[in-house]
Parts: C-alpha cells; structure tokens; sequence
C-alpha cells in the first residue's frame, strides 16, 4: 500500500481495493468473450460449418495482415485514414462548437436557422458526395470534407441544444450581479456544458470515422476503406475483414482517447487512489 493513503480509514481501503477488484474483472471478461470471440469463428471455419471464403477466419486474416505488413502497405492505409479522421474530427468539434455559440449568443440567429440545421441534419450525406469530388476534387481534401458534413451538423445541434438548456436560475444569479452576455457564457454556460460537449465528442468519434470510410468508398487511393473496397471487388473477403478489425482497433482507441480527456476534465478519473491499493 502507498504511504501517501495510509491513513485512509479500513472502509475506505476495502472500498477502493472492491472497486480496482471490479475493474480487473471486467476487463478480463471483455478480453475472455473476444478470445472465445475469434477461437469460435476459427473453429467453425475449420469445421466447415461456415464457409470461410465467405467469412474468412482469424487465421487467414492474420496471414493476409502479416502479407501488407511485408508489402510495405499496412501502416500507410492505416495511416492515411486516421490522418483524415483525426483531422475530420478535430475541425469538425471545433467548428461545430464555435457555430453553436454563435447561434446561442443570438436567439433570433437560432430561430431563423434552426430548420435549415434540422434540414441538413436530416439530409442523407452520402449524397453530398459527389457534389464534394466535383467541387474540391478527388482527395483527402473531399473526404475530410465528407467527414465534416456527417459530424459537423450534429455537432452544432447537440452542443447548442446544451447551451440552451443550461440552468437558467444560475444564469440569473450572475445576471443579478451584473454579468454580461460574455460572463454569463464563461462563467455559467460553458462550464456547467463540458460534459455535454464531451459527449458530442464521443459521437464526433463514430461520425468521423463513418464519414472518412464513406468518402473513401467513393474516392481513395489508399487507406483503410480503399482496402475495403478493393477487397469486395476482387473477391479478397480476408482483406475485408481484416481491414474492418484494423478499423475497429483504431475507432476503440480514439474512443478511449476521448474518454481519457473526459477523465481529466471533469476530474472523474481515481485511478491514482485505485493503483496505489
């Protein structure tokens, strides 16, 4: 135990030591269910109960996994679509959360626009993206842009929807000592918001990556959704799937990164407490 908690009551210690208990313990039935995950699907493939060239199976997809590692081609893919995720993302949250106080700062702003935003919320956006090759032309420029026009408009409707429904007796006792429009904003509004604007980021994740694999679909020379497609074309269902678990480890780990700034902005994270029991 460390010194620094040893004065901690016994209630407290049994209480920390059940809490770090429950932690290991889930993680370990979250790695379990994925091992029988894979072990299952390995079997049935070996057992011809499915057909693996249809459903490939961990094995195949490893070997296909280790042939792009050799080829030189496995961290560019990758690489190129968290470049493009990353940078959707980030433009899009920053952008979005911008716009949304803009149209907070201004109630008729936020009247007059609010179905045009309910519109575009509603507009499927993989139709946007031809108008996004033609307009910016067929890059990583279109499909950020394809990213952004997926995140972008949730983003502002989230936050704002927030914003506008922070505690008013709250906003009225800063207004009661003479706080401005910017103080009120600074002091009450986005403070008492981060978590929801954390949870727009939490969304902005999936969006992100949605958007950038859509874009890819439609126009790429490389990353993770050109993998995708070029596999469903030429019958590779191995480099589908493994592209798609390739896909699936990067989403989980931006997710966790986002959880991780959660932990530090709202002061929820007591691991230090945890992993000194």
């Amino acid at each position: 135990m460390s010194k620094k908690y040893e004065n901690l009551s016994p209630e407290r210690i049994a209480f920390l030591k059940k809490v770090r208990a429950e932690k290991i313990a889930t993680w370990v039935i979250r790695t379990m269910i994925l091992v029988l995950f894979f072990a299952l699907w390995e079997v049935a493939a070996r057992l011809n109960l499915i057909d693996s060239f249809v459903t490939s199976q961990p094995s195949r997809m490893v070997k296909t996994l280790m042939n792009l590692y050799d080829s030189g081609d496995l961290f560019l893919h990758i690489g190129v679509t968290c470049l493009e995720t990353v940078a959707g993302f980030i433009i899009g949250t920053i952008l979005g959360t911008v716009i949304a106080v803009l149209l907070w700062w201004s109630d008729f702003t936020v009247r007059v626009l609010e179905p045009y935003l309910v519109v575009l919320n509603s507009l499927p956006k993989v139709a946007l993206g031809p108008i996004f090759i033609i307009w910016i032309g067929a890059g990583p420029f279109a499909i950020i842009a394809m990213a952004l026009a997926i995140s972008l408009i949730v983003t502002i409707l989230e936050v704002l929807n927030a914003f506008i429904h922070t505690d008013e007796d709250q906003i009225k006792l800063v207004k009661t000592f003479g706080a401005n429009r910017l103080q009120v904003f600074t002091k009450v509004v986005f403070p008492s918001n981060i978590p929801a604007m954390i949870n727009a980021l939490k969304v902005n994740v999936g969006l992100s990556w949605v958007g950038v694999i859509t874009g890819e679909f439609l126009v790429s020379k490389a990353g993770l959704g050109y993998l995708i497609v070029y596999g469903g074309q030429v019958f590779q269902l191995d480099l589908v799937m493994t592209s798609v678990i390739i896909l699936a480890i990067a989403a989980a780990l931006m997710y966790q990164g986002v959880v991780w700034i959660q932990n530090k902005l709202t002061g929820q994270q007591t691991a230090g407490e945890q992993d000194s029991i």
